[in-house]
Protein backbone atom coordinates (compact mmCIF):
# COMPACT_ATOMS: atom_id res chain seq x y z
CA UNK A 1 0.00 0.00 0.00
CA UNK A 2 1.53 3.30 -0.96
CA UNK A 3 0.68 6.38 1.02
CA UNK A 4 -0.94 9.19 -0.96
CA UNK A 5 -1.66 11.54 1.93
CA UNK A 6 -2.40 11.32 5.63
CA UNK A 7 -6.02 10.38 4.97
CA UNK A 8 -5.94 8.75 1.52
CA UNK A 9 -4.40 5.37 0.62
CA UNK A 10 -4.08 3.35 -2.54
CA UNK A 11 -4.76 -0.38 -2.62
CA UNK A 12 -1.99 -2.83 -1.80
CA UNK A 13 -1.02 -4.81 -4.89
CA UNK A 14 -2.28 -8.39 -4.62
CA UNK A 15 -4.26 -7.81 -1.41
CA UNK A 16 -7.89 -8.07 -2.61
CA UNK A 17 -9.12 -8.49 1.00
CA UNK A 18 -12.10 -6.22 0.31
CA UNK A 19 -13.06 -8.51 -2.61
CA UNK A 20 -12.93 -11.64 -0.44
CA UNK A 21 -13.87 -10.95 3.20
CA UNK A 22 -17.19 -9.07 2.95
CA UNK A 23 -20.44 -10.47 1.65
CA UNK A 24 -22.08 -8.64 -1.25
CA UNK A 25 -25.82 -9.09 -1.60
CA UNK A 26 -26.20 -7.22 -4.89
CA UNK A 27 -25.68 -8.50 -8.43
CA UNK A 28 -22.09 -8.95 -9.61
CA UNK A 29 -21.53 -9.95 -13.25
CA UNK A 30 -20.94 -13.70 -13.10
CA UNK A 31 -22.40 -13.85 -9.59
CA UNK A 32 -26.07 -12.92 -9.98
CA UNK A 33 -26.86 -13.50 -6.28
CA UNK A 34 -23.80 -11.65 -5.02
CA UNK A 35 -21.21 -13.46 -2.90
CA UNK A 36 -20.85 -14.86 0.59
CA UNK A 37 -18.37 -13.55 3.14
CA UNK A 38 -15.01 -15.22 2.56
CA UNK A 39 -15.83 -16.13 -1.04
CA UNK A 40 -13.50 -14.70 -3.67
CA UNK A 41 -15.26 -12.44 -6.16
CA UNK A 42 -15.30 -13.93 -9.65
CA UNK A 43 -14.28 -10.51 -11.00
CA UNK A 44 -10.76 -10.69 -9.52
CA UNK A 45 -8.03 -11.39 -12.04
CA UNK A 46 -4.97 -13.56 -11.33
CA UNK A 47 -3.14 -10.53 -9.91
CA UNK A 48 -5.98 -9.78 -7.45
CA UNK A 49 -7.26 -6.74 -9.35
CA UNK A 50 -10.93 -5.99 -9.99
CA UNK A 51 -11.85 -6.47 -13.63
CA UNK A 52 -14.88 -4.18 -13.10
CA UNK A 53 -12.87 -1.26 -11.71
CA UNK A 54 -14.05 1.94 -13.38
CA UNK A 55 -16.97 0.23 -15.11
CA UNK A 56 -20.67 0.95 -14.46
CA UNK A 57 -21.27 -2.75 -13.66
CA UNK A 58 -19.17 -2.49 -10.50
CA UNK A 59 -21.46 -2.88 -7.45
CA UNK A 60 -22.20 0.28 -5.47
CA UNK A 61 -20.91 -1.34 -2.27
CA UNK A 62 -17.53 -1.81 -3.94
CA UNK A 63 -17.46 1.83 -5.03
CA UNK A 64 -18.18 3.00 -1.50
CA UNK A 65 -15.48 0.95 0.25
CA UNK A 66 -12.32 3.06 0.40
CA UNK A 67 -8.95 1.93 1.75
CA UNK A 68 -8.00 3.47 5.10
CA UNK A 69 -5.20 2.76 7.59
CA UNK A 70 -7.41 1.08 10.21
CA UNK A 71 -8.92 -1.29 7.65
CA UNK A 72 -5.84 -2.08 5.57
CA UNK A 73 -3.14 -2.16 8.25
CA UNK A 74 0.36 -3.09 7.15
CA UNK A 75 -0.44 -6.32 5.33
CA UNK A 76 -3.09 -8.42 3.59
CA UNK A 77 -3.64 -10.64 6.64
CA UNK A 78 -4.54 -7.61 8.76
CA UNK A 79 -7.03 -6.42 6.13
CA UNK A 80 -8.64 -9.87 5.82
CA UNK A 81 -8.95 -10.19 9.59
CA UNK A 82 -10.33 -6.66 10.04
CA UNK A 83 -12.90 -7.00 7.26
CA UNK A 84 -13.92 -10.50 8.40
CA UNK A 85 -14.43 -9.22 11.95
CA UNK A 86 -16.47 -6.26 10.64
CA UNK A 87 -18.53 -8.62 8.46
CA UNK A 88 -19.34 -10.94 11.38
CA UNK A 89 -20.17 -8.07 13.72
CA UNK A 90 -22.67 -6.59 11.24
CA UNK A 91 -24.23 -9.85 9.98
CA UNK A 92 -27.97 -10.23 10.55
Amino acid sequence: MSKLSDSQLSCRVGCAACCIAPSISSFIPGMPNGKSAGETCIQLDDAGRCMLFGLPERPAVCLSLQPEPMMCGDNREHALHYLSRLESSTAV
